[in-house]
């Protein structure tokens, strides 16, 4: 029989769910040859955070994915042979390495082989005018020279120095999230970095695991248009893969959710920008002959990705600071609650018109018309009209004071707007803005370390 790689991916993003890598982590252990887990945890604005983290305290800036999904998915994958791949490193993957491997110990596998990956920290490698001059579009950088972070996508080869290095556990920062399946795939069958086709098949595999349960019915999901069997207990997703590239997608017997065509189709969509050169460090990614066949309940095999040579440069997300944001939320209940609401929106508008005419804001009513419509709409509603209604207001600035002001000006609307105001919720968070750069690839020096007793 041929010999495959078996994947599973346990979370799709940071806040998944904490108990998702169980099913997965049973299945593979039935299971023989390569086995990986991977956990995809590092948003870009994960990572911003991080990166703000870390300047409080040194110690830090790690994900904090790393306390929620990795205590009781270490042990039964160290025991089980089955090794750990994540990007939950952050800004700091050196301090998740050391926090792991203090995980580890309290497992009971004092001498786990725990790899970090560096080097996508590009603020001590460009300046920012240097980023600045490498930015697409041009339009972020040369106004808000405040840098947060700059990190460069990485690909997978660093992955596959750790795995070949013996890593039962490798933590990256900022890589390209299909890096985190192509490196143990290329770890496992030794493919050249040349093969395009194969290259392109890993990518293909790892941009489909790449956010967990979406593949197997979650953000798919549609009463009686998409019915995804028992959502509750969405089994996420796991990759059989062959030595040339073509795999299954599949998920842990027993568990929620689905795996067909049409799951499978929607997520090879998703975020790609152009089907026949879909980017990465590692391979440029052509779906346009990608064959479906469904393999059997909750099996469809993936085949025909093709693949050309790599980009010439690597792609990097810089954020520098944009302000505050200001956020504040009021109800109205009962007969004529939409009405109070629009009349709640004309007071503070109006007010804040006066007070402060430089602020652009947005009002929302939540559940009436924060999606399609606009509040001043005056055409009469289709169906009945609410009996609740959240109002919401928003606003962004350089300036906090302004900001304040609007969200001073809806808590007032206790005692001084319409009747029946009620819950008021204000907030006042740091804005990021963000821009992605193009970087020469060959200023860009990934390290792979081991941390812990294998240091």
């Amino acid at each position: 029989m041929e010999p495959l790689a078996r994947i599973g991916c346990g979370a799709g993003f940071a806040g998944d769910r904490a108990d998702a890598s169980a099913a997965i982590i049973a299945e593979l252990t039935r299971s023989t040859g390569p086995r990986f887990l991977m956990l995809e945890t590092l948003a870009e604005r994960t990572l911003a955070l991080c990166q703000i983290e870390r300047r409080r305290d040194p110690t830090r800036g790690y994900s904090p994915a790393v306390e929620r999904l990795l205590p009781q998915a270490l042990g039964p994958c160290l025991t089980g042979g089955i090794r750990i791949v994540g990007n939950f490193g952050g800004a700091n993957p050196r301090a998740a390495g050391t926090r792991i491997a203090e995980l580890a110990r309290d497992a009971g596998f004092p001498a786990a082989r725990i790899a970090v990956i560096e080097g996508d920290d590009l603020s001590e490698t460009f300046s920012a005018e240097e980023l600045c001059a490498r930015e697409v579009g041009g339009a972020i950088l040369a106004d808000r020279p405040a840098m947060v972070a700059a990190n460069v996508y990485l690909g997978a080869a660093p992955i596959v120095q750790a795995l070949d290095a013996g890593a039962d556990i490798v933590i990256t920062g900022r890589v390209a999230d299909p890096a985190l399946v192509l490196g143990p795939l290329v770890h496992a069958f030794g493919w050249d970095w040349t093969d395009w086709r194969r290259l392109a098949g890993g990518t293909l595999t790892g941009h489909l695991l790449e956010c967990g349960a979406q593949v197997t019915g979650g953000y798919f999901a549609d009463p009686g248009v998409k019915d995804v069997p028992d959502l509750a207990e969405i089994g996420y997703p796991i990759a059989e893969v062959s030595a040339d590239g073509s795999f299954v997608i599949t998920k842990p017997r027993g568990t929620g959710g689905m795996v067909d065509r049409r799951t499978v189709t929607e997520q090879i969509l998703y975020e790609v920008h152009d089907p026949s050169a879909y980017l990465t460090p590692d391979v440029t990614l052509d779906i346009g002959a990608v064959e479906l066949v469904d393999e059997g309940q909750d099996r469809v095999r993936v085949t025909g990705a093709r693949g050309h040579r790599r980009p010439q440069t690597l792609k990097a997300t810089v954020f520098v600071e944009s302000g505050v944001l200001g956020e504040a939320e009021i109800s109205y209940a009962g007969p004529n609650a939409a009405t109070r609401a629009r009349l709640a929106a004309d007071v503070v508008t109006s007010r804040m018109r006066r007070r402060a005419p430089e602020l652009a804001m947005r009002v929302d009513a939540i559940g009436l018309d924060s999606t399609f419509g606009v509040l001043d709409d005056e055409s009469p509603p289709k169906t009945r009209p609410p009996s609740e209604v959240r109002l919401r207001f928003a606003a962004q600035s350089a300036d906090r004071a302004p900001v304040e002001l609007l969200l001073d000006e809806v808590e007032a609307l206790y005692c001084a707007g319409p009747a029946g105001g009620c819950g008021v919720r204000r907030h006042l968070t740091p804005r990021l803005a963000s821009a992605s750069c193009l970087v020469e690839r060959e200023r860009i020096e990934p390290r792979v370390t081991f941390v812990g007793a294998a240091a």
